[in-house]
């Protein structure tokens, strides 16, 4: 079966690449296209496509909103943010709201792909150690959290305590192999964990992992954060 795609973005040209580099692939299909964001928010009620490519600054309906939007509808389409500059404020706050991560305009035909093909599969395009990053950039237009334990509070109550140790480590930044080596479990082990932490939380990625922890005080963006790719 086909990955279907959704084309958000309202200069035509840039579509029309899009839409070649796509249908170049025997898995991948674009099903639809429109050119801002109100339109986007019903093509993906009517189409349900896999995913959805976003421009991030749009006419009518910008692409923040759209996804917030889509994602509030319990959509299962996920959103890849397409943006001119990289770790900007609307890229936050895209991923704040939703977005499964974001991919520069200018990237190679072969970066859109796999973008596309990661997304689809149910994982995050940035790392864990970028979302960080972009905490750390703009956290301040948020109100600061008090940072606190895992213990402390309620909405991790359903979790174990090792799901607890990988929620925090997956926030800081770290790969499934690092996690692995950390705790001394098998990589496979560390993917389990992770699904269920997302499946308890109702989280959509590991991307959504790092802005929960954040935004509930678990850690707290610091300025000589090293990133982790």
């Amino acid at each position: 079966m086909s990955t279907r795609v959704l084309l958000v973005d309202d200069q035509e040209l840039m579509r029309m690449g899009f839409r070649m580099v796509i249908d170049s692939q025997p898995d991948l299909e674009v099903v639809g296209e429109v050119s801002n964001g109100r339109d986007a928010v019903a093509a993906v009620a009517r189409l349900t496509p896999d995913v959805v490519l976003m421009d991030v600054r749009m006419p009518e309906l910008d692409g923040v909103e759209a996804t917030r939007r889509i994602v509030e509808a319990r959509s299962a389409s996920r959103v890849i943010i397409l943006t001119t500059f990289d770790l900007d404020e609307y890229v936050y706050a895209a991923l704040r709201v939703g977005a499964s991560g974001f991919l520069l305009k200018d990237a190679e035909p072969a970066a859109l792909l796999s973008a596309i093909r990661v997304v689809a599969a149910g994982d995050a395009v940035i790392a864990p150690g970028v979302t960080r990053r972009l905490l750390t950039t703009y956290a301040h237009r948020l109100p600061a959290p008090a940072v606190r334990s895992p213990a402390e509070h309620p909405l991790l109550e359903q979790l174990t305590a090792r799901e607890c140790d990988v929620l925090l480590l997956v926030a800081r930044g770290l790969s499934n192999a690092e996690i692995a080596q950390q705790l001394v479990v098998t990589e496979a082990t560390v993917k389990t964990h992770v699904r269920r932490i997302l499946a308890k939380l109702d989280l959509r990625d590991r991307v959504q992992i790092v802005v929960f922890a954040y935004e509930n005080g678990l850690i707290a963006p610091t300025p000589s954060l090293q990133i982790r790719s």
